[in-house]
C-alpha cells in the first residue's frame, strides 16, 4: 500500500475524503483515449501526446491504489491499433518497454502486481521481454493488480474462449450441460483477475461515447462513465470525480431495489 502520507496528501488535494469507502469500485477499467488529439491540438506529433498519456498512466495507477481499487485496467493497445500508421505502431510498441523499465521499482514498492491481458505473442520481442519480466518482477505484490489489455480485442477473446470450450466438449472434458455464465468466464483472459474479473465500473476519456471492442462480455452489468477530457490531462482529481459519479448511480443487476416496508411484487 501507499505511505500514509501520499494517501493523506490524495485526501486533501483532491477531495477524496466525499468518497464513501464502502462503495468503492473493486474493478476501474479505463479506455485511454485522445492521445493524438490532445498532441494535435497542440501542434505536436501524435506519438508526442502517447509519451504525456504515459506519464498519466504512472499518476493514475498511484492513485487508484491509494483509494483502494483492487484492478485497475488499461486498455494500452488494441487488436484494431495495428492499422495505425507505421511509425506510431513502432513507438507505442517501444512505449511498455520504456514503462517497465523505469516503473517497476515504484510498482514493486507499493505492492502492485501487473497483469496483462491479450494475444502477447504478436507483440516485438523486446515489448514481449519488458511485459514479461514486469510480470515475473511483481509476481509477489499483493496489491493492486495493474492490468494491461495489449493486443487485446474482445470479440478475439470471446471467439478463443468458444473454441477452447468446443474442444474441451470434443474430448470429454466439459459436458455441454456444464455451460454457464461462470463456466464461460473461466475461459476468458480476466479468469485471472477472480473474484474481480468484472469492473464496476468503466471510464472512456476523450468524449468519444463507444466501447471499441474492450471487455464486452465483462462490463455486462458496469457503470460507464464518459469523460470529455483527454487522456494526456486526466488527473487524480478526474478519476476521484468519475468514482463519486459512479458511488451516485443505483446498481440493481436488473432488479429493483425495495425500500424497507414496501411490497416488491407492487
Amino acid at each position: 500500500m501507499f505511505s500514509k502520507k501520499l494517501k493523506n496528501n490524495t485526501k486533501n488535494q483532491f477531495g477524496s475524503d466525499q468518497l464513501q469507502p464502502e462503495l468503492m469500485p473493486k474493478h476501474i477499467a479505463i479506455i485511454m483515449d485522445g492521445n493524438g488529439r490532445w498532441a494535435q491540438k497542440r501542434h505536436l506529433p501524435r506519438v508526442a501526446g502517447h509519451k504525456q498519456g504515459m506519464e498519466v498512466v504512472e499518476t493514475i495507477t498511484k492513485a487508484a491504489s491509494d483509494l483502494g481499487v483492487k484492478v485497475l485496467t488499461l486498455y494500452a493497445f488494441s487488436t484494431e491499433n495495428w492499422k495505425r500508421p507505421a511509425g506510431e505502431v513502432n513507438y507505442l510498441m517501444d512505449l511498455p518497454v520504456t514503462f517497465f523499465n523505469r516503473f517497476v521499482p515504484e510498482l514493486i514498492k507499493h505492492d502492485v502486481r501487473v497483469n496483462v491481458i491479450g494475444d502477447t505473442s504478436k507483440l516485438p520481442q523486446k515489448t514481449q521481454t519488458a511485459v514479461n519480466n514486469a510480470i515475473e518482477q511483481t509476481k509477489d505484490c499483493q496489491g493492486m493488480v495493474l492490468n494491461f489489455a495489449l493486443n487485446y480485442g474482445s470479440r478475439t477473446e470471446i471467439v478463443g474462449a468458444v473454441q477452447t470450450i468446443a474442444q474441451d466438449v470434443a474430448t470429454g472434458k466439459v459436458d455441454p450441460a456444464q455451460i454457464d455464465e461462470q463456466l464461460f468466464s473461466s475461459y476468458l483472459m480476466t479468469d485471472s483477475l477472480q473474484p474481480n474479473g468484472d469492473p464496476d465500473l468503466l471510464i472512456r476519456t476523450s468524449g468519444e461515447q463507444r466501447l471499441s471492442n474492450f471487455l464486452l462480455w465483462q462490463i455486462a452489468y458496469s457503470e460507464l462513465v464518459f469523460t470529455d477530457v483527454y487522456w494526456p490531462d486526466y488527473q487524480p482529481q478526474n478519476l476521484v470525480d468519475d468514482i463519486l459519479a459512479f458511488q451516485q448511480r443505483d446498481r440493481r443487476f436488473g432488479g429493483i431495489q425495495v425500500k424497507e416496508g414496501e411490497n416488491k411484487n407492487k
